[in-house]
């Protein structure tokens, strides 16, 4: 391809059309150029490295993510959220391997406060989890609950990684129900007691930590 064009948008666009083809890991600048047929060094005019990339790619793929999980969510409240939210999870993880692996790494705090993807990540993800009565902490308790599950249950999918006779949609299933009923009966901040006394692990502050795109969203950027 030519080197005329070449944009940040175009390069973000071919990177993670590359990881879904052979793996984020293998993502990198002087592949992208070999696909547009460049050098190197025209690259750097668009992105600033490697992690720069990453992380362009990070952010694009969880604002696809938290995209889909909006328009699934629309609407919805209770346990309807909670499935919609997660099967659009679930298919964009297997979908999208390469990209949905973007969304778990840690991208630079700085960044985070400015990104609109990981902003309506955290109002989607918080919203549908104060439906069912959270506050802070157990908001985040929450959030790296569903984040876990999701993603541990879609790489061990991905991957081919469940063996038994048992449909994987069904224990999918199975698992949401089970969310579903953990967040109803959630084990609230305070309530818990111990030889009389409230437990608690001294971290009560209130933090309003956002979860990544990917997580769940992406989580790219995760702050939990």
């Amino acid at each position: 391809m030519a080197r005329a064009g070449l944009s940040v948008e175009r390069l973000v666009t071919a990177a993670a059309e590359m990881a879904d083809e052979v793996g984020f890991d293998r993502v990198s600048v002087s592949a992208l150029a070999r696909r547009f047929g460049v050098k190197d060094a025209s690259l750097y005019s668009h992105v600033r490295g490697l992690q720069d990339l990453r992380t362009r790619l990070a952010l694009h793929a969880g604002g696809e993510l938290i995209d889909r999980i909006a328009a699934a969510v629309a609407g919805r409240a209770g346990k309807e959220a909670l499935t919609a939210f997660a099967g659009a999870y679930r298919a964009y993880a297997l979908e999208h391997p390469g990209r949905y692996a973007a969304t778990q790494i840690r991208v630079d705090r700085s960044l985070i406060a400015d990104s609109p993807e990981l902003r309506r990540t955290a109002e989607i993800t918080y919203g549908m989890l104060r439906a069912y009565g959270l506050a802070e902490p157990d908001l985040t308790d929450a959030v790296r609950l569903l984040r876990s599950t999701f993603h541990g249950y879609c790489v061990l999918e991905g991957a081919g990684g469940f063996g038994a006779d048992r449909d994987v949609r069904a224990s999918w299933d199975k698992a949401v129900d089970a969310l579903h009923i953990t967040l109803e009966h959630w084990p609230r901040e305070g309530e818990s007691e111990s030889d009389g006394e409230s437990e608690s692990d001294g971290e009560t502050d209130g933090r309003a930590t956002a979860p990544a795109a990917t997580a769940p969203a992406a989580t790219a950027a995760r702050r939990d």
